[in-house]
């Protein structure tokens, strides 16, 4: 029974504006949760034309005030660029308007470039090396206070707000293993240590009085269409965007285009693919292919997908077709024919 949930960066396509990009988060969340997605997670970048997610926590109220039940966090906020205090205060709020909906899940990339960090936070000496560090103290925050204890987070003392930790390499699968919390891997734009970052983390994992059992939780860019002709026109966006972060001029959204090799150079093609090997591209059965593949290989506990799709209606579509392949995968009763049969089918 492997949940579903999506990670939602509030995309601004090209000739929209953030105040539209949030509108179209919570429209997603709406449909999601009535589509039976386990939770929705919404991440931290600075200076991104195209991504309007910035203030994360204020998102994560504006879509958990706007839904009912499903699950609403951060994938993630990135915690150098914050005080460990600020953190407690702003998730114990929402926990405590939101009980039992809220995870934190933390990264220790800046998301952002150097001047912008810089400009996030003006006293340098707490960085990604402090990270460990920080984890702590964000922890104890959600502790029980103490009767002697001078600061406090208020609210957020006693909640013990759900904490993730994010990665896309081995130090925060050992991090999350020697904490003893559920670990969320970016597979869908850093595949290359997917798979042995899951082995040392499921190897090294302590129990803790947050999680007893390891719990790992896969990114995965799925673009879901009525066609796999389709579907490959819209994920052409996702493509130009990671070109033009490469090129050095991120923005917004761009709209799909009919012939994606005309766009980027060979070696920008190939870049490209690498970033976004795990994807999952195509027709409901394509995509029920290569998510039942891609479980299988990896075995994960929850998988989270993304999607920057120009158009807010084909992205809906894309979502919703994507509940139904969850809902298939997980009972196998009714499992699609055609996947039946090729996974029968003798080698």
């Amino acid at each position: 029974m492997i949940p579903f949930s999506i990670l939602d960066l509030s995309p601004i396509p090209q000739g929209a504006t953030a105040a539209d990009a949030l509108r179209n988060s919570l429209d997603l969340a709406q449909h999601a949760e009535a589509w039976g997605f386990h939770r929705f997670w919404l991440a931290e970048h600075h200076n991104m034309p195209g991504i309007a997610s910035a203030a994360t926590s204020v998102v994560i109220g504006h879509v958990a005030g706007g839904t009912r039940t499903i699950r609403v966090g951060s994938g993630g906020i990135m915690l150098p660029n914050h005080a460990p205090l600020v953190i407690a205060e702003q998730f114990g709020t929402l926990a405590s308007l939101y009980p039992d909906r809220i995870d934190l899940g933390l990264g220790r990339a800046p998301g952002t470039d150097q001047p912008t960090m810089r400009a996030l936070r003006r006293n340098m000496a707490s960085s990604s090396d402090n990270f460990p560090e920080d984890v702590a103290e964000l922890q104890s925050y959600f502790e029980p206070a103490a009767p002697n204890q001078k600061i406090r987070a208020v609210p957020g003392a006693g909640l013990r707000v759900p904490i993730w930790l994010l990665g896309s390499s081995l130090f925060s699968a050992r991090l999350a293993a020697e904490l003893g919390l559920p670990f969320a891997f970016a597979s869908h734009f850093a595949p290359a240590d997917m798979i042995q970052a899951i082995e040392i983390y499921r190897a090294s994992f302590k129990p803790s009085r947050q999680t007893a059992h390891s719990y790992v939780m896969l990114g995965l860019n799925v673009v879901v269409a009525e066609t796999d002709a389709q579907a490959r026109y819209l994920f052409s966006s996702v493509q130009q965007a990671f070109t033009n972060l490469r090129r050095g001029a991120p923005g917004q959204i761009p709209p799909p285009v009919l012939d994606i090799d005309s766009y980027w150079s060979p070696q920008e093609k190939a870049s490209a693919s690498m970033t976004l090997l795990c994807s999952a591209v195509g027709s409901p059965e394509t995509v029920e292919r290569a998510v039942d593949s891609f479980m299988k290989v990896t075995q994960p506990d929850e998988i989270i997908a993304t999607a920057h799709i120009y158009d807010h209606s084909a992205r809906l579509r894309s979502f919703e077709l994507l509940g139904e392949i969850g809902a298939r995968l997980r009972s196998p009763d009714t499992r699609n024919p055609v996947l039946l049969a090729s996974a029968a089918r003798p080698e």
